[in-house]
Protein backbone atom coordinates (compact mmCIF):
# COMPACT_ATOMS: atom_id res chain seq x y z
CA UNK A 1 0.00 0.00 0.00
CA UNK A 2 0.97 3.63 -0.33
CA UNK A 3 0.93 5.94 2.70
CA UNK A 4 1.07 9.73 2.34
CA UNK A 5 1.47 11.99 5.34
CA UNK A 6 3.38 15.02 6.62
CA UNK A 7 6.68 14.53 8.45
CA UNK A 8 8.42 17.50 10.04
CA UNK A 9 6.51 19.91 7.83
CA UNK A 10 7.16 18.05 4.58
CA UNK A 11 4.62 15.97 2.65
CA UNK A 12 5.99 12.47 2.06
CA UNK A 13 4.83 9.22 0.49
CA UNK A 14 5.99 5.72 1.35
CA UNK A 15 5.32 3.02 -1.24
CA UNK A 16 5.05 -0.75 -0.87
CA UNK A 17 4.17 -0.54 2.81
CA UNK A 18 2.84 -3.86 4.10
CA UNK A 19 -0.18 -3.76 6.43
CA UNK A 20 1.71 -4.84 9.57
CA UNK A 21 4.47 -2.28 9.21
CA UNK A 22 4.85 0.24 12.02
CA UNK A 23 5.17 3.97 11.62
CA UNK A 24 8.58 3.61 13.29
CA UNK A 25 9.75 1.24 10.56
CA UNK A 26 8.50 3.57 7.83
CA UNK A 27 10.23 6.58 9.42
CA UNK A 28 13.56 4.82 9.87
CA UNK A 29 13.81 2.44 6.94
CA UNK A 30 11.70 3.98 4.20
CA UNK A 31 12.08 7.70 4.88
CA UNK A 32 15.66 7.74 6.21
CA UNK A 33 14.83 9.34 9.57
CA UNK A 34 16.84 7.22 12.04
CA UNK A 35 16.37 9.51 15.05
CA UNK A 36 13.51 7.58 16.62
CA UNK A 37 14.98 4.38 18.03
CA UNK A 38 13.64 0.84 17.82
CA UNK A 39 14.14 -0.62 21.28
CA UNK A 40 11.22 -2.58 22.73
CA UNK A 41 8.67 -2.65 19.86
CA UNK A 42 5.97 -2.79 22.55
CA UNK A 43 5.39 0.87 23.47
CA UNK A 44 7.06 0.41 26.84
CA UNK A 45 10.39 2.27 26.59
CA UNK A 46 9.58 5.56 24.83
CA UNK A 47 12.65 5.52 22.57
CA UNK A 48 10.48 5.90 19.47
CA UNK A 49 8.30 8.76 20.76
CA UNK A 50 7.09 11.18 18.09
CA UNK A 51 4.36 13.77 17.82
CA UNK A 52 1.37 12.23 16.03
CA UNK A 53 -1.08 14.98 15.11
CA UNK A 54 0.39 17.07 17.92
CA UNK A 55 0.21 14.39 20.63
CA UNK A 56 3.20 12.34 21.74
CA UNK A 57 2.97 8.64 20.93
CA UNK A 58 5.18 5.59 20.55
CA UNK A 59 5.63 5.18 16.81
CA UNK A 60 6.28 1.44 17.21
CA UNK A 61 2.64 1.04 18.23
CA UNK A 62 1.14 2.94 15.30
CA UNK A 63 0.40 0.99 12.15
CA UNK A 64 1.89 2.79 9.17
CA UNK A 65 -1.52 2.97 7.49
CA UNK A 66 -2.84 5.03 10.40
CA UNK A 67 -0.48 7.83 9.38
CA UNK A 68 -2.36 8.44 6.12
CA UNK A 69 -3.08 12.18 5.91
CA UNK A 70 -1.70 12.81 9.39
CA UNK A 71 1.10 15.02 10.78
CA UNK A 72 4.18 13.46 12.36
CA UNK A 73 7.03 15.32 14.01
CA UNK A 74 10.15 13.37 14.88
CA UNK A 75 13.21 14.25 16.93
CA UNK A 76 14.76 15.51 13.69
CA UNK A 77 11.90 18.01 13.54
CA UNK A 78 13.04 19.61 16.80
CA UNK A 79 16.08 21.11 15.08
CA UNK A 80 15.89 24.77 14.11
CA UNK A 81 16.34 26.24 10.68
CA UNK A 82 15.16 25.22 7.26
CA UNK A 83 16.06 22.28 5.13
CA UNK A 84 17.80 19.12 6.19
CA UNK A 85 21.24 18.28 7.43
CA UNK A 86 24.08 20.52 8.60
CA UNK A 87 22.37 23.86 7.90
CA UNK A 88 19.99 23.11 10.79
CA UNK A 89 20.94 23.88 14.37
CA UNK A 90 20.03 21.98 17.50
CA UNK A 91 16.79 23.10 19.09
CA UNK A 92 16.60 24.48 22.62
CA UNK A 93 15.83 21.11 24.19
CA UNK A 94 18.46 19.26 22.16
CA UNK A 95 21.12 21.82 23.02
CA UNK A 96 20.25 21.69 26.74
CA UNK A 97 20.59 17.89 26.80
CA UNK A 98 24.04 18.11 25.24
CA UNK A 99 25.18 20.91 27.53
CA UNK A 100 23.90 19.19 30.70
CA UNK A 101 25.58 15.90 29.77
CA UNK A 102 22.23 14.11 29.64
CA UNK A 103 23.15 12.12 26.54
CA UNK A 104 24.98 8.88 27.19
CA UNK A 105 24.43 5.90 24.92
CA UNK A 106 21.79 7.95 23.08
CA UNK A 107 19.19 5.22 22.67
CA UNK A 108 16.56 6.80 24.92
CA UNK A 109 17.50 10.36 24.01
CA UNK A 110 15.18 10.92 21.02
CA UNK A 111 12.10 9.97 23.01
CA UNK A 112 13.21 12.03 25.99
CA UNK A 113 13.78 15.04 23.73
CA UNK A 114 10.33 14.82 22.16
CA UNK A 115 8.64 14.28 25.52
CA UNK A 116 10.58 17.18 27.07
CA UNK A 117 9.63 19.43 24.16
CA UNK A 118 5.99 18.52 24.73
CA UNK A 119 6.24 19.17 28.48
CA UNK A 120 7.78 22.59 27.94
CA UNK A 121 5.22 23.57 25.31
CA UNK A 122 2.41 22.62 27.72
CA UNK A 123 3.96 24.55 30.61
CA UNK A 124 6.41 27.35 29.84
CA UNK A 125 5.11 27.72 26.28
CA UNK A 126 1.60 28.20 27.65
CA UNK A 127 2.72 30.87 30.09
CA UNK A 128 2.76 28.54 33.10
CA UNK A 129 5.67 28.19 35.53
CA UNK A 130 8.56 25.92 34.60
CA UNK A 131 7.94 22.34 35.70
CA UNK A 132 9.44 21.17 38.99
CA UNK A 133 11.29 17.88 39.49
CA UNK A 134 8.10 15.94 40.25
CA UNK A 135 6.36 17.24 37.11
CA UNK A 136 9.42 16.42 35.01
CA UNK A 137 9.61 12.88 36.40
CA UNK A 138 5.89 12.38 35.73
CA UNK A 139 6.19 13.67 32.15
CA UNK A 140 9.20 11.45 31.42
CA UNK A 141 7.90 8.36 33.24
CA UNK A 142 7.22 6.56 29.96
CA UNK A 143 10.80 6.99 28.76
CA UNK A 144 13.24 4.44 30.12
CA UNK A 145 16.97 5.09 30.39
CA UNK A 146 19.31 2.33 31.49
CA UNK A 147 22.46 4.46 31.61
CA UNK A 148 21.66 7.16 34.15
CA UNK A 149 19.99 7.97 37.42
CA UNK A 150 18.02 10.60 35.48
CA UNK A 151 19.62 13.51 37.39
CA UNK A 152 21.39 14.95 34.33
CA UNK A 153 18.23 14.48 32.32
CA UNK A 154 16.25 16.47 34.89
CA UNK A 155 19.02 19.11 34.90
CA UNK A 156 18.71 19.30 31.11
CA UNK A 157 14.94 19.80 31.31
CA UNK A 158 15.41 22.64 33.82
CA UNK A 159 18.04 24.24 31.55
CA UNK A 160 15.76 23.90 28.51
CA UNK A 161 12.86 25.40 30.49
CA UNK A 162 14.98 28.44 31.42
CA UNK A 163 16.00 28.94 27.82
CA UNK A 164 12.50 28.26 26.54
CA UNK A 165 11.14 30.96 28.85
CA UNK A 166 13.94 33.34 27.86
CA UNK A 167 13.33 32.96 24.13
CA UNK A 168 9.55 32.93 24.22
CA UNK A 169 9.31 29.30 23.13
CA UNK A 170 10.60 27.14 20.38
CA UNK A 171 12.00 23.66 20.29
Amino acid sequence: MRVSFNVNGEDVTADNVWPGESLLYVLRERLGLPGSKNACEQGECGSCTVYFDGVTACSCMIAAGQAEGRRVRTVEGLAQGSGKGPERELGTVQDAFVEAGAVQCGFCTPGLLVQTDDLLERTVGAGLPAPDDAEIREALAGNLCRCTGYEKIIDAVHLAAERHAGTGGGS
